[in-house]
């Protein structure tokens, strides 16, 4: 027999998440299984696999001692990533990041350790406010992603309630977040919203943008305003009104006006040389909660930016 209390970040969450998580070597069928013989139970009673788990229950266990083992096994991968990186804010619940264009956000085939969210989690650790052998289920994450050739504020959530409700604040775009970007040309009007309708080739990872609607193609929305014009280029800021795969890519380049150093949705070679990275930032974020934030609710009305952009310096082109 072995057990379990439920700390804090491992609460508000059902049973089987939560096992799920923790005993990540343990079959779906074999864990229902414990469960409906009680070789699982919750605070010394039957538990369902449905029961959401509250700080200081007490999981009981009659398993095998190879999914402990298993769950106990040292993984701390993110240590091999630097602990670096750009700081717009932070406080006891989350970090606001300044994410530079060439870092990826979450590990791929390609990039097993250096990844944003393995910064975040090394930075946290070394700061002591995070320890994976005491935390059972639950490991500081990113609430939003960006492409790795983009750069921009990126969210961290450092405990599970603030990432909950940050991912619920999301989902309901309650976080408002504008771009800033450099377009090939100027725009026939300095300000506009742009409607259409977008498609995507999911093989080519490449979206298309239709101006009615078609089979499959789902509506999207883009505002934009011009802030400066060098004769080449314009420095525009985008909010979305949606948030679709390289909406802005695809929507600025569909209206003749492709962002710079694009060359998926741009003009073949005619910036590539000029620039490394397509040159979209995103640069501002707004909290503007429609309702109860919980322990977040400090943050309403808040802004935060980033001032110096690659591209760009004081709403100015610097490139």
């Amino acid at each position: 027999m072995r057990t379990l209390e439920i700390k804090k970040n491992d609460a508000n969450q059902r049973l089987d998440k939560f096992l799920q998580k923790h005993f990540k070597t343990m079959p779906k069928t074999l864990m229902y299984k414990y469960i409906r013989k009680k070789c699982i139970k919750l605070n010394g009673k039957k538990c369902e696999i449905s029961a959401t788990l509250n700080e200081g229950d007490i999981l009981t266990f009659y398993i095998k001692d190879e999914f402990f083992e298993a769950a106990q096994e040292k993984n701390h991968d993110f240590l091999k990533a630097p602990a670096k990186f750009d700081i717009v804010y932070e406080d006891d619940n989350l970090i606001l990041i300044d994410k530079k264009p060439g870092v990826i956000v979450h590990p791929d085939k390609n990039y097993h350790f250096d990844s944003l969210v393995a910064r975040v989690q090394h930075y946290l650790y070394d700061k002591g406010e995070y320890n994976p052998d005491e935390e059972k289920a639950f490991s500081p994450a990113l609430v939003n992603r960006i492409d790795r050739n983009t750069g921009g504020i990126v969210i961290a959530a450092k405990n599970a309630e603030s990432l909950r409700i940050l991912n619920q604040k999301m989902k309901t775009r309650e976080l408002e977040k504008y771009y800033l970007c450099l377009v090939c040309g100027k725009p026939d009007k300095e300000s506009n919203i742009l409607h259409g309708y977008i498609t995507k080739n999911e093989s080519k990872n490449k979206v298309t943008v239709h101006k009615k609607e078609v089979e499959n193609s789902k509506e999207i929305k883009t505002k934009y305003k011009v802030l400066d014009f060098n004769g080449k280029y314009s420095l525009v800021e985008v909010e979305l009104l949606t948030g679709r795969t390289h909406q802005i890519r695809a929507h600025m380049a569909s209206i003749g006006h492709p962002l710079a150093g694009d060359t998926k949705y741009g003009y073949a070679d005619k910036s590539k040389n000029l620039f490394k990275y397509q040159a979209l930032y995103s640069y501002k974020i707004r909290f503007n909660f429609n309702d109860n934030a919980g322990n977040l609710e400090y943050l309403n009305g808040k802004e935060f930016s980033v001032k110096n952009i690659w591209f760009a310096k004081n709403n100015k082109i610097t490139v």
